[in-house]
């Protein structure tokens, strides 16, 4: 599905509980991307994770209504010096993670 239709989460209750997996394309890492991820998310009392891939992408899995994550989404472009060219998402199996955390894996 890609994350900007949305459009099999619209249909759902805004308030069902969800989490979705995404991968962010463009000028996404080095910018502190992932740290405005982070503080959209939380402002928005989602949990989850977001990571910098080896392949140049940002990849997030995040856990919360269905508004507040399409919300998070359509705000993600807006995150300053990063230059987001494409954000595909789908929904994946319910996950419980404690906050919202940045991995760092090297």
């Amino acid at each position: 599905m890609d994350g900007d239709s949305g459009s099999q989460r619209n249909e759902a209750s805004p308030q069902r509980i969800i989490t979705v997996e995404a991968y962010v394309s463009g000028k996404v890492q080095g910018v502190g991307f992932r740290a405005c991820v982070r503080a959209v998310a939380e402002g928005l009392s989602l949990t989850g994770e977001v990571e910098n891939l080896d392949d140049g992408r940002v990849h997030f899995l995040a856990t919360g209504d269905c508004a507040s994550i399409d919300k998070l989404i359509s705000s993600i472009r807006e995150c300053p010096r990063a230059l987001v060219k494409s954000v595909d998402s789908k929904e994946v199996p319910l996950r419980s993670f404690e906050g919202f955390n940045i991995v760092r894996r090297y």
